[in-house]
């Protein structure tokens, strides 16, 4: 991918073999982010959510980078989010509305699971990206900056929600106090990447995670998501009970039933997310 500035679409979206890769493209600019590129990558999540056919998300960056963070050139210039204040151009920060369609809210809110494949820096918004898949792999040469102290802002799309969460207090008041610049490998024993892998095996290590993730029944993982999410918020017997309803549910489809003769022929099932 060349580092000059083209004209062409902001994010790329591929899918094949039940696995959607979407990919920052402003590879001049490290993909940081511009107004444009969270519209299309909240509309590639959606198109990947609601196409049947995928039952996996692998999202990278193009080039030498994950994601930049906020395009700094255009908030200087005047121009782009965080210029004058602004949120977005156009709303101020209260404005309301804002954030149900930013892309980290969206990867909260859709069922189908997203491995990070980092490549290079992920910096400030690009950490909250980051954080808001379910799992994130590391190429060796990866970086997770998150430098909202020094810049005089806070973790805005998410990142005060999930680090406590993935991490615990006091690893997360480390991360976020101190601002430090986290390596790969030190990004990964403070929990933050699942795996550290060489650079050049980032993609095919991603893209084999999300093909034995579709390999899986696609209605149970989607389930699984769900109620992953509904925990966080519901008492445990709530939970249960919101458990056993899906289940009952899941014990309805094929899948579950070719599940089930799939053991007992002891051959590999064939999943049809039906």
């Amino acid at each position: 991918m060349s580092d000059a500035t083209t004209d062409g679409p902001e994010v790329l979206y591929e899918a094949r073999d039940h696995v959607a890769t979407i990919t920052l493209n402003r590879p001049h600019r490290r993909n940081a982010i511009s107004l444009r590129l969270l519209r299309e990558l909240t509309e590639a999540l959606l198109r990947a959510d609601r196409d049947g056919g995928v039952r996996a998300i692998v999202l990278t960056g193009a080039g030498a980078g994950f994601c930049a963070g906020l395009d700094i050139k255009d908030a200087l210039a005047g121009t782009g989010i965080g210029a004058g204040g602004k949120v977005i151009p156009g709303g101020g920060a209260t404005a309301q509305g804002l954030t149900r369609d930013i892309p980290t809210v969206v990867l909260h809110e859709i069922d189908t699971p997203v491995i990070a494949a980092i490549n290079g820096a992920a910096v400030g918004y690009g950490v909250d990206l980051a954080l808001g898949c379910d799992l994130r792999l590391a190429g060796e040469s990866a970086r997770i900056i998150p430098g909202f102290a020094r810049r005089g802002i806070v973790p805005e799309s998410g990142g005060t929600w999930y680090l406590p969460r993935l991490v615990g207090w006091a690893r997360a008041a480390e991360i976020a106090f101190l601002a430090r610049e986290l390596p790969a490998g030190r990004a990964a024993a403070l929990g933050l990447v699942n795996a550290v892998v060489p650079d050049d095996e980032l993609l095919p290590t991603a893209h084999a995670w999300a093909a034995e993730i579709a390999a899986n029944a696609p209605l149970a993982v989607r389930a699984i998501k769900k109620l992953f999410r509904a925990g966080l918020s519901e008492s445990f017997t709530a939970h249960t009970d919101h458990v056993l309803l899906q289940l009952a549910e899941l014990m309805a489809t094929h899948d579950f039933r070719e599940g089930m003769r799939s053991f007992a022929e002891r051959r590999e099932p064939r999943f049809e997310g039906r």
